[in-house]
């Protein structure tokens, strides 16, 4: 199986961090944003049903633009040879 060695960097790490403190985020965001902080500075990647929910999410016209922000970056980190 291969590693993706992509890591969530500083900037977006922030974003993530202030989305999990919003409270007027969405369960969704609240969801991808913890995804994407826990693969900050280490060596996670993005599992199998998060990676579903992230395609959802991106794929979902009524998705915000933070949303899909933290949904790509989620998917970025997924593994590449899982199918």
């Amino acid at each position: 199986m291969g590693n993706n060695t992509k890591k969530t960097g500083g900037g977006l790490a922030s974003v993530a961090a202030k989305t999990l403190n919003n409270p007027n985020a969405s369960a969704i965001q609240k969801s991808l944003a913890g995804s994407a902080l826990s693969q900050a500075g280490s060596s996670n990647q993005t599992g199998g049903a998060m990676e579903h929910k992230a395609s959802a999410a991106l794929n979902n016209p009524n998705s915000s633009a933070l949303t899909k922000q933290l949904a790509a970056t989620v998917l970025s980190q997924a593994n590449k040879d899982r199918k």
